[in-house]
């Protein structure tokens, strides 16, 4: 195929979505803004939850997985974002994922003000391979040249003001804040908090990846029972996004682990449950 062809197509394809969206949003007052909300952590199993649960017949899916409306496109207003989500049903529930929404300074004030009944569903990793998994993630997408330890190192530089700037000037789009969080995102407490300061306890759920991993039907059992909805697992419960990649170093590990042990044990109370990290 040539190039220009391949380019065509992209317009076409993005000229197509457009109009699609666009005939949503003339009927947004039918659409329903959602009633959950998986918020994250990156690489901590939300495409592979929100999959899950969309096999409900009572869960109606997003037009895509992560809509952004929180932290990129909230200017646009809600009745672009209720276009992403189906026309209302008796009986039915709707939400998305978009795993930057835990990380994003300004979008737990964003979700009180405009959808504050919604429900929340937190997914936690392991910080450490939640951060190497990510690391991978932004490997593959080519956002990022560094190996994993020296793009820890970096971190910090990368990250400088990048929040006072993204709070003083609620348009902008930190790449580096969205995309080189390796460490930062594993900080969940003051992230949990924030969400925590906007909505009551008893609407904010907080599994572990972890468990996910281990027991799908489990989890989305407990996650069913938390949005409400009669309870049927899966029947398809293969992972999504999944990558098989090498271990990190176990020097590496040991001295991440000692890092994030004061982290972890305020998340442990803050939470009131622990994980098996570390």
């Amino acid at each position: 195929m040539s190039k220009a062809i391949e380019i065509g197509r992209g317009y076409l394809g993005r000229g197509r979505r457009s109009g699609e969206h666009a005939l949503r949003r003339a009927s947004a007052a039918d659409r329903p803004l959602p009633d959950f909300l998986v918020i994250g952590a990156q690489k901590a199993g939300t495409t592979s939850l929100l999959s899950y649960l969309c096999q409900h017949p009572a869960v109606r899916p997003p037009v895509r997985k992560e809509v952004h409306f929180l932290d990129h496109e909230f200017e646009r207003g809600p009745s672009w974002y209720r276009a992403h989500f189906a026309r209302r049903r008796p009986g039915t529930v709707t939400g998305e994922a978009t795993p930057y929404y835990l990380f994003h300074p300004l979008a737990a004030r964003r979700a009180a003000a405009v959808v504050p009944g919604a429900r929340l569903v937190v997914l936690l990793r392991d910080p450490i391979d939640r951060a190497f998994s990510q690391h991978n993630h932004e490997r593959v997408l080519g956002f990022e040249t560094l190996p994993f330890e020296a793009a820890l190192a970096a971190e910090a530089e990368r990250l400088a003001g990048e929040e006072e700037r993204i709070l003083a000037e609620p348009r902008y789009r930190s790449f580096c804040h969205q995309h080189h969080s390796y460490l930062a995102r594993g900080r969940y407490v003051g992230q949990l908090q924030r969400w925590l300061e906007c909505f009551d306890r008893d609407r904010v759920l907080v599994l572990a990846a972890e468990d996910l991993f281990a027991d799908p039907r489990g989890v989305v059992l407990q996650t069913q029972e938390f949005l409400g909805l009669e309870p049927l697992p899966p029947s398809d419960t293969s992972p999504r996004n999944a990558r098989s990649y090498a271990p990190i170093e176990p020097a590496l590990r040991e001295r991440l682990t000692a890092g994030f042990a004061a982290e972890n044990r305020r998340l442990y109370e803050l939470v009131g449950r622990e994980f098996a990290w570390g």
